[in-house]
């Protein structure tokens, strides 16, 4: 089937009468409610359930292998390929079972808040609440914006379609499938949300580079004075936390995008978990969670409360709103270029020292390891810590090989001279079941000393796991937690456990056998 085929299916089913055309939130509110699809809050804010799925299927996850496109794919168990021929049954089925819609919500928008690289999007969502998401998840136009607006690519979501994988191609009911040359994301058989806003993530993860632009998954704030910071990190590490200062403005809490003129946000909203959200921590996430909001996989109780420590139906509770519910958020979200950049791990060996000042080679292997430990279900009585490994802290969603964003990394780090500091917000003093987690107000008096300027200069010493250099004063931080080992009251228990984190480093960058020697030998562990 030919591409101009595809696209006149598509138009036919979007002329059709069941289409129902960027409405507002209150209308996408009051429709998802009315069929049955949510329900509201207290706060006026939408709850919807997703059923099997509540996070995103990466193992459901296709790119389709077509030409120039797929000689630049780093295919493997990330980017998995899939037919043209595959691809194209699938989306026959699913624009005929939409054609069966009483009523389809359309959506058009922008990802990237940046006219010069932007990318026009159009949503074709089956259910109102899935359409409201994407209505606060990207950049809504204006009026006129909209009247010239040329999807360049299309998103196409069929939850209730189920696919079969005996005779579809597929590795289960869903499936999300990317077709770079066509423009088009199609999405079946699964209701978590979230599948839409990274599908597009990785779309701008492949083009934006195309263009000299690094695509990075971090969030970004910025000072007073236009002082950008970047933060990047994976679940669990404190990356939304952090940059929620009070202190600074929130460009985004997720997708950025790095061009020759600075920072700006690919996203128009926020997506964030709030599985034990409470308004005394996170002020400005709870605040947030209103009129127009989604929450998904939140239980509510019989007055429509949510109860944000309830995780019955999933830890991976989320709600999405738009940016400028967040106080003081920059409106349009684009700013100048980085002076800090954050890497934020949570290590739960009580390894890498609290805060440490990285060289680019450094910068750049850490950006390449993109470490962190996740915490077994404590539930079971389960206490060691899983390493893991996310290339530039977001392989599920880059779709070229990780050496070109790093390189694109180190070479902005040298043009804007840009400080680089790897902050561990785990455990100090032994490691976890030992030890206990740093305390927030340190790692937050860190940060804040780094982005400040406050930490150059100052006196270092080089430790000898992956020599990082690490302040040994930062006023209103102990000295003792400053040095990993210092905090050990067994030096030798921090040894065994360095040296076994050290090895798991090595192992890990195995796969990067075209990184450079300088990256490997300046950047890695040294024990």
């Amino acid at each position: 089937m030919t591409s101009s085929k595809l696209s006149d299916k598509l138009n036919d089913l979007l002329t059709g009468d069941s289409i129902r055309e960027q409405l507002s939130a209150a209308a996408l509110t009051e429709k998802a409610v009315q069929r049955g699809e949510a329900v509201l809050t207290d706060k006026g804010a939408v709850r919807a359930t997703t059923g099997a799925y509540t996070g995103r299927s990466p193992k459901d996850r296709f790119i389709v292998q077509e030409l120039p496109s797929q000689e630049d794919i780093d295919w493997g168990s990330v980017n998995k390929p899939v037919s043209p021929e595959v691809f194209e049954r699938l989306y026959d089925k699913v624009i005929d079972h939409l054609g069966k819609k009483e009523e389809l919500f359309v959506f058009n928008g922008f990802a990237g808040a940046d006219p010069a690289s932007r990318l026009p999007i159009r949503v074709v969502n089956e259910f109102a609440w899935h359409n409201l998401f994407v209505h606060q998840l990207f950049i809504r136009p204006s009026e006129e914006e909209l009247k010239e607006m040329n999807p360049q690519f299309t998103i196409v979501s069929a939850p209730s379609f189920k696919a079969d994988p005996k005779t579809d191609g597929t590795n289960s009911e869903a499936f999300v499938m990317i077709s770079i040359e066509r423009g088009i994301v199609l999405i079946g058989g699964t209701e978590y949300a979230g599948e839409m806003k990274k599908s597009i993530f990785s779309v701008m993860n492949y083009l934006l580079p195309k263009k000299g632009i690094l695509s990075m998954h971090c969030s970004s704030n910025v000072g007073e004075e236009g002082d950008v910071a970047l933060f990047f990190g994976l679940s669990g590490t404190g990356k939304t936390t952090l940059s929620a200062d009070p202190g600074r403005r929130l460009i985004g809490d997720d997708e950025h995008g790095w061009s020759d003129d600075g920072v700006f946000n690919i996203e128009g909203g926020c997506y964030a978990k709030c599985i034990n959200l409470s308004e005394e921590k996170e002020p400005q996430i709870y605040g947030a969670i209103r009129e127009g909001s989604v929450l998904e996989n939140v239980v509510l109780d019989e007055e429509g409360v949510p109860d944000y420590d309830d995780g019955s139906l999933t830890e991976n509770t989320r709600a999405a709103y738009p940016l400028d519910y967040i106080d003081g958020s920059v409106i349009p979200s684009v700013a100048g270029h980085p002076k800090t950049i954050i890497f934020l791990t949570a290590d739960a060996f009580g390894v890498l020292p609290p805060i440490s000042k990285l060289t680019k080679e450094q910068a750049m292997y850490h950006f390449l390891s993109g470490f962190t430990s996740k915490l077994a279900g404590t539930e079971r009585g389960i206490t060691s810590p899983q390493m893991t490994f996310s290339t530039c802290f977001g392989s599920p969603f880059l779709p070229l090989h990780a050496t070109v964003y790093a390189e694109m990394l180190g070479k902005k780090i040298d043009e804007h001279d840009v400080n680089v500091y790897l902050v561990n917000t785990g455990w100090t003093g032994g490691e976890y079941g030992v030890g206990s987690r740093m305390k927030l107000s340190y790692t937050r008096t860190m940060v804040r000393a780094a982005i400040d300027g406050k930490l150059k200069g100052v006196d270092t010493e080089k430790g000898n796991v992956f020599g990082l250099e690490m302040p040994k004063e930062i006023e209103g931080v102990p000295t003792d937690v400053l040095n990993p080992r210092n905090a050990w009251a067994d030096k030798e228990a921090y040894d065994k456990k360095a040296k076994e984190l050290a090895d798991a480093f090595r192992e890990n960058f195995k796969k990067f056998g075209s990184v450079s020697e300088d990256i490997k030998e300046l950047g890695g562990p040294i024990i």
